[in-house]
């Protein structure tokens, strides 16, 4: 590995830990109603967007009226979705005459946005206008963002009151979280963009003509602003078919540094968001403690994989370069797996190399980082509040240990909390077992592989997963853009959402709902190394008990494969 590289590493996770930790409190700030130094621009059009939605900033919902209101804007969002990608050959902003999408493909991509998951099954530059790319994309990536953080702060909310329902209110929270935050911090991510030679332009495709005279379509179009909210919201994508790989999409170093950064800011930021909520910083350093050291983990195994190179090409001379296939030398090995180890654990889903040619240890690291729930960083709300999922049943654990009622932030931890803790960590690992059961046996689905024998079983578990955990990434050698591999990965996305979000809220409002219990000598500390271990633990032995047989058949067997010279 590159000493640069190396280098690098080390400053993106110190900038990432120093500039979450400002980020984070201005975002408790906005939650808790403070004024900021954006309130004077602001706070003006979050009362006139209020007036103009008929919404009462006061009206306290509890958890039933708050799930309901995530669950029917989101509704919403997907049939405004759905319906302009149907009708885009008759909108203005689009050049390149774009057709409507096809019923299939456009159910499954106006599901993907809404969930915050992003998965595409397209080519962007070959399927969607620019007005659609705004209006499609571009506002969902703002919105199901903006939905994530809203779910969060209900949580913590919860945990904080005392023998109430109150919850908050969900329009105020969705309207804060994408006026105070994620706006401001897209203009200036955009602004940057354009300044790196990131496409930002309403002009049509140009034409440009070889060295062998040939002629060549560039494509174009508004790519800075849907780049900088797909990043910082967590949603991935890619405004081109080739994705973050792409030079008019990533054309710097500095771009792809500041990129990889904004994909983990807002994760990392929120845990220092909840530590200031539940009104005990420590609890969110001990969070973010625990996701760096998983993350750090993972990086390292995957850097280690794909270091090793491919041994069948060490009598070509190739000994010690690392496995570049699939990787844009101007990245290299290093920024590439930094990469996809991030967009894995952040729940992001952009690519700057092919996931698909990655070894196969590197791969099912990246695998197992959105079989763990995506609760390391995670998406933006969706991650930390399926790390607390986790840590719900790590004070079960020492609970059951010590004899004694479990205990979180001097909430009791009852059997209406376990069951849907572990209704919400259950869910889609079933959901990614069954459908990739079906992705090998049902011949249409079958034939979508690239690969045959381990690598292929891969490609599915890889594609059900990502949808499952909206995430969005994909191996890159799977043709999924077939009806029933659109239907499924659609409903295996609204499940991973939505099959998540309600049993957080429900756990939400039984909390706010009990007395504070003052810690007694008995209680379990909660911010210390110690519990961050055993949340790690917890966490690991989770995601193993589930998805080892299916990644000793798939990765496991691929490895033994390449390393016998197969």
């Amino acid at each position: 590995m590159e000493q640069s590289a190396l280098l690098q590493m080390v400053l993106f996770l110190g900038v990432l830990t120093v500039v979450a930790v400002p980020l984070g409190l201005y975002m408790a700030a906005v939650y808790d109603g403070r004024r900021t130094w954006l309130s004077a621009i602001l706070y003006p059009a979050e009362r006139l967007l209020y007036r103009l939605a008929g919404v009462d900033p006061r009206d306290a919902m509890d958890w039933r009226r708050y799930a309901t209101a995530v669950i029917v804007f989101s509704a919403l969002g997907f049939v405004a979705t759905y319906l302009l990608q149907r009708v885009q050959h008759l909108l203005p902003l689009n050049p390149a005459g774009m057709p409507a999408v096809a019923p299939h493909s456009a159910l499954n991509v106006a599901v993907s946005f809404v969930t915050n998951t992003n998965w595409q099954n397209y080519g962007g530059e070959a399927t969607m206008g620019y007005l659609v790319q705004m209006l499609v994309l571009t506002v969902q990536n703002f919105v199901s963002a903006a939905t994530g953080m809203a779910v969060l702060v209900a949580l913590a909310r919860g945990i904080m009151q005392r023998e109430s329902t109150d919850l908050g209110n969900f329009w105020v929270d969705l309207a804060r979280g994408t006026l105070h935050i994620l706006l401001p911090l897209s203009l200036v991510f955009a602004l940057f963009l354009v300044s790196q030679g990131v496409v930002q332009t309403f002009a049509p495709y140009a034409q440009a003509t070889t060295l062998e005279g040939e002629t060549q379509t560039i494509a174009l179009g508004p790519a800075a602003s849907q780049i900088a909210i797909k990043q910082l919201g967590t949603n991935g994508g890619g405004f081109f078919n080739a994705n973050s790989a792409h030079p008019l999409e990533n054309p710097t170093p500095l771009s792809n540094f500041l990129q990889m950064l904004a994909i983990l800011l807002i994760p990392a930021a929120l845990c220092h968001t909840f530590g200031k909520l539940v009104g005990d910083r420590r609890q969110g350093w001990i969070l973010f403690g625990t996701m760096a050291a998983v993350f750090l983990g993972f990086l390292t195994a995957a850097l280690w994989a794909e270091a090793q190179g491919n041994p069948a090409l060490d009598s070509l001379g190739l000994a010690g370069v690392g496995n570049m296939e699939g990787k844009e030398t101007r990245f290299g090995v290093g920024n590439s797996v930094l990469w996809g180890v991030a967009t894995t654990a952040a729940s992001n889903g952009s690519v700057n190399a092919m996931h698909d040619s990655f070894s196969p240890l590197a791969g099912m690291a990246l695998l197992l980082l959105m079989q763990l729930g995506e609760v390391i960083f995670g998406g933006v709300g969706s991650g930390l509040y399926g790390l607390l999922i986790f840590v719900i049943l790590s004070v079960f654990v020492a609970g059951l240990m010590v004899g004694r009622t479990p205990e979180y932030l001097g909430k009791k931890i009852g059997p209406f909390e376990m069951k849907m803790a572990a209704f919400a960590v259950l869910l889609p690992s079933v959901v990614v077992l069954t459908m990739t059961a079906l992705g090998v046996l049902v011949p249409s689905l079958l034939d979508s592989r690239s690969n045959p024998g381990p690598h292929g079983l891969s490609q599915v578990l890889y594609a059900f997963t990502s949808q499952a955990n909206n995430n969005g990434s994909a191996f890159g050698g799977l043709s999924a853009n077939e009806p029933l591999y659109n239907y499924l990965g659609a409903l295996a996305m609204w499940i991973g959402r939505f099959g998540v979000i309600v049993p957080v809220l429900a756990i939400a409002g039984s909390l706010a709902r009990k007395k504070h219990t003052p810690p007694s000598p008995g209680t379990l500390p909660t911010h210390t190394p110690l519990f961050a271990a055993l949340l790690i633990g917890v966490l690991l032995t989770v995601g193993a008990l589930t998805f080892v047989p299916v990644l000793a058949l798939g990765p496991v067997v691929e490895h033994l494969s390449l390393k016998s010279g197969r």
